[in-house]
C-alpha cells in the first residue's frame, strides 16, 4: 500500500468523499512531519513510535574508489514497531 491508496481505503471505510479523505490523510502526514521537524516524538500505541536520532559526522569511504570523505552530521527519523503490529504480522491476524 502506498500514500495514494490510503484515501480510497478511508473513503470506503467511512463513506466519505475521496477529496475529503485525501485531505484528512495529508493533514495527518503534515502534522506528523511538523512534529518530527520540531524534535517531538510520535507514539501511536500498538502501531509504532517514531523518534528523531542525531548522528555525528564521520569519515566515510567511497566503496567504488576507496576515497575517504567526511560525512556531515545528520538527523534521521527512527521507526520502532509496536507490539500489537508485530504480533499481527507474525500471526497473520488483524
Amino acid at each position: 500500500m502506498n500514500k495514494s491508496e490510503l484515501p480510497a481505503v478511508l473513503s470506503e471505510e467511512l463513506n466519505l468523499p475521496l477529496a475529503t479523505s485525501s485531505s484528512i490523510i495529508n493533514t495527518i502526514i503534515d502534522a506528523m512531519t511538523e512534529a518530527l521537524v520540531k524534535g517531538d516524538n510520535i507514539e501511536l500505541r500498538g502501531f509504532c513510535s517514531i523518534t528523531v536520532k542525531q548522528y555525528d559526522s564521520y569519515i566515510g569511504r567511497n566503496p567504488k574508489t576507496g576515497v575517504e570523505t567526511k560525512v556531515k552530521a545528520k538527523k534521521l527519523p527512527f521507526f520502532r514497531v509496536g507490539k500489537e503490529l508485530k504480533e499481527a504480522v507474525n500471526t497473520g491476524k488483524k
